[in-house]
């Protein structure tokens, strides 16, 4: 076998192994994202911002906000289970799991005045700024 032929194949088996490398990854990505809700973030006025984060299957009292230095963190545990029981075949599709999400509170986010509402499979969350932040109105005499 010749050195240009011994080249190849290294190439090769170098291109497959970062290719099944990538597709780990991938599977890896994909995991971590089913753990991650979705949430949207809106400034809704200049003195509160809303935060709406997606958890579907979730049941209230499976839910547990927490603000630990500058972090607020969500977290839930979602319990799902399908059974289909015919007299033929037994299903049962369960998901269970810690599903959490972290944001990153600024300075001029009041800690005491967070409001939390869970409605739908949908939490929201209404933040206000520190008093001394909030927008004055300043009238002219």
């Amino acid at each position: 076998m010749g050195t240009k032929q011994k080249t190849k194949e290294v190439v090769k088996t170098i291109e497959e192994k970062v290719e099944k490398g990538l597709e780990v990854v991938k599977d890896t990505f994909d995991n971590v994202a089913r753990h991650l809700p979705f949430a949207n973030l809106a400034k809704h006025t200049n003195d509160t911002y809303d935060i709406e984060i997606d958890l579907p299957g979730v049941k209230k009292e499976d839910i547990d906000i927490k603000i630990e230095d500058d972090y607020l963190t969500i977290s839930a545990v979602r319990r799902f289970k399908k059974e289909l029981k015919e007299d033929d075949y037994y299903l049962c599709e369960s998901n269970f799991g810690l599903i959490s999400r972290s944001f990153a509170l600024d300075d001029n986010i009041s800690r005491e005045n967070i409001q939390a509402k869970y409605e739908d499979g949908r939490l929201y969350l209404t933040f206000e700024k520190v008093e001394s932040k909030k927008t004055k109105k300043i009238s002219i005499k």
